[in-house]
């Protein structure tokens, strides 16, 4: 296909050309364009050096998930697996299990794990603890061998910690961050309604993709597992959490053997709201204990539908308690068989009223809870 031109605009960019070209004789010759010369930088730092061991030692222990579910398209009923999310997890031993967060797969039907050489292995969940935002999953990885990452300890860590963080942030996958040890013991409520305790607090930066990955110490030491950020914006703003290597040390080996995780109790069932009632009634605060095995006593129904309640715990080792979720948090830092101070407050000679269809509501609530973990227990 021919075009034509204005002969105008021909001319007009003919001109410009040769004004860019030529030169009349007149003209200076012109000096060649050489680069600049290089400033010798010298060696690193020995900071420089400890971040780049720290991540060319333990990148290969980092691994990329993602997850993906099955949707049905409505027109022809055909099953399609479609992207749901991408994180973080770390290889825990050589059979090929490998930690994440439970949020990180919470609803997805397949998930896929990617190492730091670039294979791709589908994985199966080995189980869970939304208690503690811990999921294990478990490869078969083929021909080189998975390292897995060096434990530490988190009950020696001190504010000013020097911290590193290698994760996925936003899908882009190897990237590290460092900071330092913010804070110490803090607690936040997580998506399953439990609270967990002694989170590490850092400021190294963590975005949606780091959830799961490992925090490392200046050793190269797994010190906890990435799980939450505050932010308002949903992006890094210097206040991430990870939970704790001690808690992950103690939670991880029973999901690999059991498929779950089962945390010391005292063989009670205590109720917020009895225990909120307790408080405005007669002022105690604490754990009231709805139903409970000797030596503890349960709350009953005495004349004319008042309320004798039971026993109300109200401090594990000194430390006050006054909802059951605070109550099983402060529990898992023990072992089965331990010995554990409570201070009990005995409510046997205390009666007050309270909505009886409210406290039978909430009973049918918790034989429905017991029931559902009974079965989750059974298979």
């Amino acid at each position: 296909m021919l075009t034509t031109r204005h002969p105008a605009a021909a001319l007009s960019i003919g001109a410009l050309l040769a004004s860019l070209f030529l030169c009349s004789s007149g003209c200076a010759p012109r000096a060649e364009a050489a680069p600049r010369p290089v400033t010798p930088r010298g060696d690193l730092t020995a900071e420089e050096h400890s971040n780049i061991e720290v991540f060319e030692t333990w990148k290969g222990s980092v691994v990329f998930i993602t997850t993906s579910s099955r949707v049905m398209d409505f027109w022809t009923r055909d099953v399609m697996s479609v992207p749901r999310g991408t994180g973080s997890g770390f290889v825990w031993d050589e059979q090929g299990h490998i930690v994440t967060n439970v949020h990180v797969i919470a609803g997805a039907a397949e998930a896929t794990v990617k190492l730091a050489d670039g294979r791709d292995y589908p994985a199966t969940l080995v189980g869970a603890s939304p208690a503690h935002d811990i999921a294990v999953l478990k490869i078969a990885p083929i021909g080189k061998a998975v390292v897995p990452v060096a434990i530490g300890t988190s009950d020696d860590l001190r504010v000013g910690q020097k911290v590193f963080a290698i994760g996925n942030p936003f899908g882009l996958d190897w990237t590290l961050t460092t900071g330092i040890v913010s804070a110490l013991d803090r607690s936040l409520d997580s998506e399953s309604g439990s609270v967990i305790r002694h989170l590490v607090q850092t400021d190294a930066a963590i975005n949606p993709g780091n959830s799961g990955g490992p925090l490392l110490d200046s050793a190269g030491r797994l010190i906890g597992v990435n799980t939450a950020i505050y932010s308002p914006s949903g992006a890094s703003a210097g206040v991430g959490f990870a939970v704790p290597v001690d808690t992950v040390n103690r939670v991880v080996p029973e999901l690999i053997a059991h498929g779950h995780y089962s945390p010391p109790t005292l063989d009670v069932e205590a109720d917020d709201m009895l225990s909120r009632a307790v408080a405005r009634e007669l002022g105690v605060e604490g754990v009231a204990v709805l139903r409970g095995a000797a030596p503890f006593r349960g709350a009953h129904l005495g004349a004319r539908n008042l309320i004798v309640p039971g026993d109300v715990i109200l401090a594990v080792e000194g430390k006050p308690v006054t909802t059951s979720a605070q109550l099983a948090a402060m529990l898992d830092d023990y072992k089965v068989g331990d010995e554990v101070r409570l201070e009990v407050w005995e409510g046997l000679h205390h009666v007050f009223q309270l909505n009886v269809v409210e406290l039978e509501s909430s009973r049918v609530a918790l034989d429905r809870a017991a029931d559902f973990l009974m079965d989750r227990l059974r298979g």
